[in-house]
């Protein structure tokens, strides 16, 4: 038997990188699988809507995550909107059942220094990665302990405990969802609810490569992306870039009953890296 079998999961930013592959990884151990990401809508796909899937790519994840045998919701979620949250939470109910499994993938970054950082920018980033793993487990926590099982897996980041140049609004978010992954941790405990944040360094997904190719641009050096890939994987005491796949492995761990005393951690995969 799986060990996730008849289990039911939210995993929001689960339409891309790292979100979609612990989709995978649960929909292969058993679990039914409800995705959200924001949806882009945008005609050409240009400027900040380039970060997000298309409609398009709703039905290939879809396709993708029922190969695995497992019931299956995917569509728009915009972490912060309390009405759109809803809705998905509701539909995500009907396809698939309440949610036992919540994982907060959603997240942002821009680069900008705290010395003329915009409020718009702070409050897009700190609403995302923070504000809306809150909402999302405000939302599912309830029923999770009044049935006694659930598991709350926070993406986070070294950057939860280690600073950045130019990346404040980052560092800060992650800093926050740290210190909600605790209180929940023991919010749940007494019921059957672990919470542990998973602490990535950087991970080879599209938005790490979009992110690297704006800083190679502004460098304005000459170096290429792939030049640029190379030289993060060096600085990696591993040298090399982690893979999304050893995230997910570690979040289909943590759901399973093997690792119902582990909670209120954040387990970092860093290839040894500091950040």
């Amino acid at each position: 038997m799986k060990p996730l079998q008849g289990r039911s999961a939210v995993i929001t930013g689960g339409l891309t990188g790292q979100g979609l592959e612990i989709a995978k990884a649960l929909a292969e151990a058993g679990a039914h699988v409800a995705v959200g990401s924001y949806v882009s809508e945008a005609s050409g796909r240009r400027g900040d809507a380039a970060a997000y899937p298309d409609p398009q790519e709703i039905t290939a994840v879809r396709e993708t995550l029922q190969d695995f045998g497992a019931k299956v919701f995917a569509g728009h979620l915009d972490v912060r909107d309390l009405k759109v949250i809803d809705e998905f939470i509701a539909a995500a109910d009907k396809a698939c059942g309440p949610a036992d499994i919540l994982v907060n993938a959603a997240g942002t970054t821009a680069e900008q220094p705290v010395s003329g950082h915009s409020d718009e920018l702070w409050l897009k980033i700190i609403d995302t990665n923070l504000n809306g793993a809150f909402r999302m487990t405000r939302k599912l926590l309830p029923g999770m302990i009044g049935r006694h099982w659930g598991r709350i897996i926070n993406i986070g980041s070294t950057a939860a405990t280690v600073g950045w140049k130019d990346n404040p609004a980052y560092c800060a978010s992650k800093s926050g969802l740290l210190g909600l992954t605790r209180c929940v941790a023991l919010e749940g405990a007494p019921h059957g609810v672990a919470c542990v944040m998973i602490s990535p360094t950087w991970v080879e997904t599209e938005l790490m490569r979009r992110n690297v190719a704006q800083v190679v641009a502004r460098e304005g050096k000459g170096r290429t992306l792939e030049e640029a890939m190379a030289d993060i994987a060096q600085q990696n005491p591993q040298q090399r870039i982690i893979q999304p796949q050893e995230i997910a492995a570690l979040a289909a761990f943590l759901c399973s009953d093997a690792a119902r005393g582990i909670t209120a951690e954040n387990i970092q995969i860093t290839g040894g890296a500091l950040w």
